[in-house]
């Protein structure tokens, strides 16, 4: 019988009840990660970021920037 002693079990339960604890206080807190890519976060205010920087360039876009990166912090991305 080359299993674990009976003993021993009461100590992965214990683990396994740790572990279960702590993953569930980082997915339910404030700085949890954000659940999209930053790439797909926020499309409409990326476009016309996008946009207004191809027509007007990156100096004169500073409303549509500030307007996106205010859309990532709300998903939760550090910007």
């Amino acid at each position: 019988m080359g299993g674990l002693p009976i003993q021993n079990s009461s100590s992965v339960i214990s683990l396994q009840s740790q572990k279960d604890q702590r993953s569930e206080t980082v997915a339910s807190g404030p700085d949890s990660k954000p659940r999209k890519k930053i790439c797909c976060a926020c499309p409409e205010t990326k476009k016309l970021r996008d946009e207004c920087i191809v027509e007007h360039g990156e100096a004169a876009c500073g409303k549509w920037i500030e307007a996106h990166r205010k859309c990532l912090r709300a998903e939760g991305f550090n910007v």
